[in-house]
């Protein structure tokens, strides 16, 4: 017999037995899985309140590595107006890139995997389970149909809450593949169908990067290249251990993996004749990589002392000082070190174009995209002025009303920089580095460098916003401080 002794208050009414702690769990996973569901339909129900045509084009998700981009759900689903999925995603406490997958996945059960819609909803599919269908069903090359989508509803819907997760996976993407069969012409080579998609790329995983500073690679090549690079990686480990090296066959291997990234330049090896940037020995760097990194640090005399941890601005992590060292010293390292930037300081600029040294500044400050909860990089943004610059002030002889200035800029992803520009989104500056916003709904958040904080909804009247309001053009026929030539998501 088993015993389960409750925590504080031991003896009173709610101490459960093994058995009553299981049935618990059960029905909190039942009332998860409930709810989880419900979810599905409010945000298909938002969607429905928010076509294309209420506010601006439709929602799409940009796809890595290639030059066009994605629906948020399949051919069939009604498109999504691109700006009300940033409003859903603050009140969830999610990012508008989740909030995307989350009305794109329930729009794709709802029109195209009907099935396992309503077994979701029946609570004989986790909800979590039918959205890994959908979001392969969404974004399968070439675009699977709507009759395509049918078919692997129904071929899924039977066996999906009875099966694990990568059994789920590969019964998906078999039904895709007997679709394509039953489908293909007859006098053609079966095999066609598999080969239509050409499956090689080469991702590098630079959002997630470890804190003991590695990286994750993942590729899919030709297999006479496979086989090539795993014999240029064995022989360059085993290399390496010639050479002294004690660590692990695994740890040489992927430092082989680097070695050949930099052409086998490690080894110092140089040709007379060499040509292009130069040591002062007249050897060419074997590594020029840019790593923003940044330290605290203290003047004892002469002496510049730095911590010893910091924080990695590629993949915002945490990085050891000796980490940085190891870096820069390893073979032959070509180091650029940038002056040191108070970030207390408040610079201005006499123009509406935001100088170097104030974007730097504002990059470093913000470290990332200042819109509640969005974690897009700052060096990757664009510099917005919160206050937008009046180009007629200087003429009409008035104040300029949204200075150049440290406190009146804020770094703002493409997507958030025209959901601010075009929607009824607003947002102040509080403090230097503190932001304000207003969503169109009269929910009200903190943006700093920490994080996200939920603030008291007001009422829209209190606010005096309007759903749906537009940001007033400039005169030169693009919106304030978003430059001429930005691309606009294709209404599809």
């Amino acid at each position: 017999m088993i015993e389960v002794l409750a925590g504080p208050g031991a003896g009173e009414a709610d101490a459960f037995t093994a058995a009553g702690l299981l049935a618990s769990i059960r029905s909190a996973r039942d009332a998860e899985n409930q709810a989880a569901a419900e979810q599905l339909d409010l945000a298909a129900r938002w969607a429905d309140l928010h076509p294309p045509e209420s506010t601006h084009s439709a929602a799409t998700f940009a796809v890595p590595g290639c030059e066009h981009e994605e629906p948020i759900a399949g051919d069939g689903a009604p498109l999504v107006a691109e700006f009300c999925v940033a409003e859903l995603g603050t009140v969830l406490g999610i990012s508008t890139t989740a909030a995307k997958k989350l009305i794109g996945h329930a729009l794709e059960l709802r029109h195209r995997l009907p099935r396992l819609w309503d077994q979701v909803h029946a609570g004989q599919v986790p909800a979590w389970r039918a959205r890994s269908v959908a979001a392969t069903t969404i974004h399968t090359n070439p675009v699977l149909t709507r009759e395509a989508a049918g078919f692997v509803d129904a071929q899924v819907a039977a066996v999906a809450g009875r099966i694990g997760p990568a059994q789920l996976d590969r019964l998906v993407a078999e039904s895709i593949k007997r679709y394509d069969l039953a489908v293909a012409d007859p006098t053609a080579d079966p095999e066609d169908g598999y080969l239509s998609v050409d499956p090689r790329h080469v991702t590098v995983h630079d959002d997630d990067v470890h804190f003991a500073g590695t990286m994750r690679i993942q590729a899919e090549v030709d297999l006479a290249d496979a086989l090539d690079l795993n014999r240029a990686v064995a022989h360059g480990a085993e290399t390496l251990k010639a050479l002294g090296s004690t660590l692990s066959l695994d740890a040489r291997r992927a430092k082989a993996l680097g070695n050949l990234a930099r052409t086998q330049t490690v080894l110092d090896l140089h040709a007379s004749g060499a040509t292009g940037p130069a040591d002062i020995d007249g050897l060419p760097p074997a590594r020029e990589v840019v790593i923003h990194a940044h330290f605290d640090a203290t003047l004892s005399g002469d002496t510049t002392i730095f911590g010893p941890t910091g924080r990695m601005e590629n993949g915002q992590r945490l990085v050891l000082l000796e980490q940085i060292q190891a870096w820069c010293g390893d073979t032959r390292t070509r180091v650029t070190v940038k002056p040191v930037i108070d970030l207390n300081a408040s610079l201005t600029g006499q123009t509406r174009s935001v100088p170097d040294p104030i974007r730097e500044q504002v990059i470093l400050r913000d470290r990332t995209c200042v819109f509640p909860r969005c974690g897009r990089p700052a060096r990757g943004c664009d510099i917005d002025h919160v206050v937008p610059w009046d180009e007629h002030a200087e003429a009409e002889g008035r104040p300029q009303p949204g200075p150049t200035t440290t406190g009146n800029l804020a770094a703002l992803c493409r997507f958030h920089h025209r959901l601010k520009t075009h929607s009824g989104w607003r947002y102040e500056t509080t403090a230097p580095g503190i932001f304000e916003w207003r969503s169109p709904h009269g929910y009200r958040y903190r943006r700093d460098h920490t994080g996200t904080t939920e603030l008291d909804a007001n009422h829209l009247d209190d606010l005096g916003l309007v759903t749906g309001a537009r940001a007033p053009s400039s005169t030169s026929g693009h919106p304030p401080d978003i430059p001429p030539g930005i691309p606009r998501p294709r209404r599809r």
